[in-house]
């Protein structure tokens, strides 16, 4: 083993960034940890978005980390970083995390859409990295729909007229502009996916006050509500069929979400390290059974964690290899990405619930760190791009219809 490799631990272990862009982002961000923890608990209890951390991350560069260097950015690219970004502010506070990872997918997306989207879109992308850049641009993703369906139909004069609402839309009321996931129907041809791009001040574009989540409670994920709102033509991203599956589309998605997975890792990690904190005070020689339990709770954050770099690599490996089918390339990105989260998923909540073995009663009361992060783990299932239903499709199919991947 060389000295090099000696002194950097081992990637499996999301010990540290791969990139010089990643180490200064997570040099930059570890100067605001103190804070953000120390804000968590109050900002859970109320139900209130942390403004003034986001105003101090915007100062310091942190919301355009993703974005390019000619546009204005950090220029950090990898997605290994991000994720690892995401973990450590998570480990603070998830609400946090969870609102920032939707800033800095944002850029990780538009960088894809330069790359790889129609000229127009490529165009649109070019324009949201600039405000991103160099106009202090706050981007939140809307994709779910509510009570509404959100669609966009062809305007009289010109462009489309978005209309619907959409719920859990992180960071909605300090957003200076929305991404809108929707169906376009136009007068002629088939329904087509879309992605609309609003400012927030888009005439009938409203955001209510209506946040009140049973976890994610400081992330400000509240609905918006579209009526009637204009689009010209050159600010829709248009996709493929309503209907049609597009496995080439699956390597963007992945790329954008990944790292979302960050925010459960940290809360893993964060919960593990209160619980055995808390063992330790408690002096003397544990019991057999608590023993058992931190020692049966760490293999289940090695083994999150292992799954989620395995697959951060993967990202990393197919995202920069464009020359084969754009299809199977967008399935080998997909299903590890789905696998791991499923993986994720099933051992963050298992450790929060260890944890809270550990600690006991005390910890199932509203203001307890590791209550606060019971909640905040069960988000992750409910997250883009596949719901568990949906993931569990895509992977029976991996394994039970070979034919159709090559």
């Amino acid at each position: 083993m060389t000295p090099h490799a000696a002194s950097r631990p081992p990637l499996c272990d999301l010990g540290a960034p791969i990139t010089s862009e990643g180490a200064r982002l997570l040099e930059i961000i570890g100067r605001h940890l103190p804070r953000i923890a120390d804000g968590a608990a109050e900002h859970d209890r109320a139900g209130t978005f942390p403004e003034d951390v986001f105003r101090a991350l915007r100062d310091d560069g942190v919301l355009a980390a993703t974005v390019p260097v000619k546009f204005g950015g950090l220029g950090v690219s990898s997605v290994h970083d991000v994720c690892l970004a995401i973990m450590r502010i998570a480990e603070a506070d998830a609400s946090t995390a969870l609102s920032l990872h939707m800033q800095l997918c944002r850029g990780i997306t538009m960088s894809y859409e330069r790359e790889h989207s129609t000229p127009s879109g490529q165009a649109l992308a070019e324009r949201i990295l600039t405000l991103m850049g160099t106009g202090d641009a706050v981007i939140s993703g809307a994709l779910k729909d509510g009570r509404r369906t959100t669609e966009l139909r062809p305007a009289a004069r010109g462009g489309w007229l978005l209309t619907g609402a959409k719920i859990l839309v992180s960071m909605a009321p300090v957003a200076t502009h929305f991404v809108v996931a929707a169906p376009a129907r136009p007068t002629t041809g088939p329904d087509r996916l879309a992605a609309a791009f609003l400012s927030a001040g888009t005439v009938g574009l409203s955001v209510p006050d209506d946040w009140d989540g049973m976890g994610m409670r400081a992330s400000a994920s509240s609905s918006v509500v579209f009526d009637d709102c204009p689009v010209p033509e050159d600010d829709l991203f248009l996709r493929g069929p309503v209907g049609e599956v597009n496995h080439a589309a699956f390597a963007g998605q992945t790329v954008s979400s990944i790292g979302l997975l960050g925010v459960y890792a940290g809360i893993a990690q964060s919960a593990r390290d209160i619980a055995v904190a808390g063992v330790r005070r408690r002096g003397g020689t544990p019991a057999s059974a608590v023993r058992t339990l931190v020692a049966e709770m760490d293999v289940k954050l090695y083994t999150l964690r292992s799954a989620l770099a395995a697959a951060l690599i993967n990202t990393e490996y197919h995202g920069q290899r464009t020359e084969g089918d754009p299809a199977e390339r967008g399935r080998r990105m997909m299903a590890p990405f789905q696998q791991a989260k499923l993986v994720v998923n099933r051992c963050a909540s298992g450790i929060v619930e260890d944890c809270m073995t550990l600690a006991g009663g005390a910890s199932f009361t509203a203001g307890h760190p590791l209550g606060r992060r019971h909640r905040d783990v069960r988000a992750g299932w409910f997250m883009q791009p596949f719901t568990y239903a949906d993931a569990i499709d895509h992977l029976s199919a991996w394994a039970l219809e070979p034919d159709q991947h090559g």
